[in-house]
């Protein structure tokens, strides 16, 4: 298994508009930070989770060949912006269809800003976004692996917390983005991972994420092999890691890839 960290900042990015503070002037090229979005390789299945404002300019740069399956964790609009951008992982497949996986609150997203992505193959013209919505169930088996979802508290909406488990190898992959908690349910589902993906906004608390000391907190109990956290603002510098994290944690950075 692959996971390729396509983004890891927040809303605002990083460098954040009309800021000069050090981690916005930082020429350490890992403080430079576009929205937070992943995209998994099981077995040769390729999965995109969330479509950043800039998924163009990730996947350019990351050079992803191919999508078979999209998974949108939730309907803010850091997350579900650069769908449009799909049109051309559309084109590429024989039936010009993109399975779209989400909850209830992300259909309803999707079917709010790209209605026409929804029509059927003969109602647009060739080259449009064409999604097929689908609801992801707790447990989906694929013949590559299996992805597990349960839900995680982020303000007034719930994300999808997935938990990846490649066929064969056994490897087993958590993201958890966007949450201020990770409820126990979700750390049983993720215990033991052989890493984890987890929203660790910055070091003060925050209402709707998890600050750095309750991520460390959740996922010392989750136990996982690795953890990075994700998600991050401009109030986290990746000279600070070695100083503030403990051992096996780190702070993601967009263009990390990890084999498991």
């Amino acid at each position: 298994m692959e996971i390729i960290v396509l983004g890891s900042g927040t809303s605002h990015g990083v460098p954040m508009i009309a800021c000069d503070c050090a981690v916005c002037r930082s020429s350490d090229p890992r403080d430079r930070r576009t929205r937070a979005s992943v995209h998994v390789v099981m077995n040769g299945l390729r999965i995109q989770i969330d479509a950043t404002p800039e998924f163009r300019v990730q996947v350019l740069r990351e050079a992803i060949p191919s999508i078979d399956l999209f998974i949108l964790t939730h309907g803010h609009a850091d997350h579900i912006l650069g769908m449009d951008d799909l049109r051309r992982y559309c084109d590429l497949r024989n039936d010009g269809t993109l399975p779209v996986y989400c909850q209830a609150e992300g259909e309803e997203r999707v079917r709010a800003i790209y209605p026409y992505a929804l029509k059927s193959r003969g109602e647009v013209p060739d080259g449009y976004a064409r999604f097929d919505l689908r609801l992801l169930s707790a447990r989906l088996e694929l013949p590559e692996g299996v992805i597990e979802s349960t839900l995680l508290p982020h303000g007034r909406v719930e994300t999808l917390g997935l938990v990846f488990t490649e066929a064969g190898s056994g490897r087993r992959f958590a993201y958890y983005t966007d949450c201020k908690t990770v409820p126990p349910a979700a750390r049983d589902l993720a215990r033991g991972v052989d890493l984890l993906l987890l929203d660790g906004l910055r070091p003060t608390p925050h209402p709707t994420h998890q600050s750095i000391p309750e991520a460390l907190a959740a996922a010392a109990d989750i136990n996982p092999r690795q953890t990075y956290l994700t998600h991050l603002t401009h109030a986290v510098a990746q000279r600070d890691a070695a100083i503030h994290l403990p051992v096996g944690v780190g702070f993601a950075y967009d263009g990390l890839r990890i084999s498991l």
